[in-house]
């Protein structure tokens, strides 16, 4: 994990961040989950039973966490680096872990603007704790990816809506089902940022390794106590609907502009991610 005391900044002060609320222990979130997966110590047993659960009923679930880090670094650093963003909107960013958004992009542009969302009690504890070094521009938000208007009410305090912004949802939108609108709540973000602005997005894919996905599904679903929803490629696609998409598309994340070759037998990932532009 980076170094705690390097993690956040805030424009505000520490008192004006919602009051910690208590955490339920008995009860897995995938922020939690995906600490584990990602070699993380800040779990409890119910994330770690949930997480190895799925572990069984898909193996391509740890190479896929991983490739997804390492999608977000590189797309986060291509946007800071060669597109000239400097405002990035995360949501669902979960635990701090090696490479986060702040990091990659203050590497390449030390004056970008961050701000985190996550609803995890664990995430907001790490915030408070950390919100007293001065690194730059980086911010937290207590709120749920299905509140879009919080989100954009309160990341207005850091971001200036008037400029671009890098919109990232990285695997979280598995965490919406069909039923909670997940395309109109993406589509309410992107309505809210301005020309030249991107949507950088990754998702569990259902169609990849079918046999093994809907086993991986259902048992995330029943560890988290709600409904969680992979997508084949149309469906994750449909996300990017009236952006540009970047080349090479809608992939395997692996194959989306990695810094060295893919070999044919590196381990399926079973997740689809790409980044599109707003005209």
């Amino acid at each position: 994990m980076a170094d705690e005391k390097d993690w956040f900044h805030s424009v505000v002060p520490e008192d004006d961040l919602p009051p910690a609320r208590e955490i339920d222990t008995t009860v897995p979130h995938i922020a939690r989950i995906y600490n584990y997966w990602l070699g993380g110590k800040d779990n409890f047993a119910v994330d770690r039973e949930a997480a190895e659960k799925v572990m069984r009923a898909t193996p391509a679930i740890l190479p896929g966490v991983r490739a997804n880090r390492a999608f977000l670094g590189r797309a986060v650093r291509y946007l800071a680096a060669e597109a000239g963003t400097r405002q990035f909107l995360d949501i669902g960013t979960g635990i701090p872990s090696a490479n986060n958004t702040h990091e990659v992009a203050q590497a390449a542009a030390p004056d970008s603007r961050v701000v985190y969302v996550d609803n995890d009690p664990i995430v907001l504890t790490h915030a408070r704790a950390l919100l007293t070094s001065v690194t730059g521009t980086t911010a937290y938000l207590d709120a749920d990816v299905r509140d879009p208007a919080t989100i954009l009410s309160g990341a207005a305090a850091t971001l200036d809506f008037g400029e671009p912004v890098a919109v990232m949802l990285i695997a979280i939108m598995h965490c919406v089902p069909d039923e909670d609108d997940p395309y109109g709540i993406v589509r309410r973000l992107m309505d809210a940022v301005p020309a030249g602005s991107y949507l950088v997005l990754s998702q569990p894919a259902k169609d990849m390794v079918p046999e093994k996905s809907a086993e991986a599904e259902a048992s995330l679903s029943q560890a988290m106590r709600q409904k969680v929803q992979f997508r084949t490629h149309a469906e994750v696609s449909r996300f990017f609907d009236g952006l540009e998409l970047l080349e090479p598309g809608v992939v395997h994340l692996p194959v989306w502009r990695p810094d060295t070759p893919v070999a044919p037998d590196d381990p399926v990932t079973a997740m689809w991610g790409g980044v599109a532009r707003k005209a």
